[in-house]
């Protein structure tokens, strides 16, 4: 029996909610560039707008994912990368500006390449995988973010006094912090997938041997 058009209907439309976490994801990478601007033209409190709703979009888009299961291979590559690419645009307009030191952007994306790199030959040496984040590259992330916005708040002016208070800590300690997070937290993960590398090949050697 052939399908009636309100089963057929209903099933357009589940289909297409089901991509509803990538909408959102893409949804955020066109938030980059107007945050980037905002930023750089130090219009913060709007910046800190759109750098809001993107942190809700990506809290939104992770809960429907999970609870509906609503996975997809583009929405695990694309959703971290949105992140990354908001985090990075953030951290160097402000680091051009002066406001967080020149080597913090250089050891934050340094640590992103390092981890990029190393999958790529894991994938290629070793074969496919799938990466979870550690908890200590979770407390690295929150860390950045944290810094970051406690910064952003802290540009809009003295006649935001409380900003001005938590802003004043965090140069150079939370800058501190963050750097030897991102080396630490990088390292981890390098060792960890070494390991898993060497297990994986010793164990493939065995088997072809046996």
């Amino acid at each position: 029996m052939t399908e009636t058009p309100r089963r057929m209907g209903l099933g357009a439309v589940a289909a297409s909610v089901r991509h509803l976490p990538n909408a959102l994801t893409i949804a955020r990478v066109a938030l980059v560039v107007p945050a980037g601007w905002l930023l750089w033209i130090e219009a913060i409190p709007e910046a800190l707008v759109i750098i809001a709703i993107a942190g809700v979009s990506d809290f939104v888009d992770g809960e429907l994912a999970r609870r509906f299961n609503w996975r997809t291979t583009f929405g695990a590559i694309a959703d971290p990368a949105a992140d990354k690419l908001l985090v990075l645009v953030v951290i160097v307009v402000l680091a051009l500006q002066r406001h967080v030191p020149a080597w913090l952007p250089v050891v934050v994306v340094g640590r992103d390449l390092v981890i990029v790199i190393g999958a790529l030959a894991y994938r290629l040496i070793v074969g496919k995988f799938e990466v979870e984040p550690t908890q200590l590259s979770k407390a690295n992330t929150a860390l950045l973010v944290f810094v970051l916005l406690v910064v952003i708040i802290g540009l809009m002016g003295d006649d935001y006094a409380v900003a001005a208070m938590v802003a004043g800590p965090i140069d150079p300690l939370g800058f501190v912090l963050v750097g030897v997070s991102s080396i630490v937290s990088g390292g981890q993960y390098v060792l960890l997938w070494s390991r898993r590398a060497s297990v994986e090949l010793r164990a493939r050697n065995k088997g072809e041997s046996a």
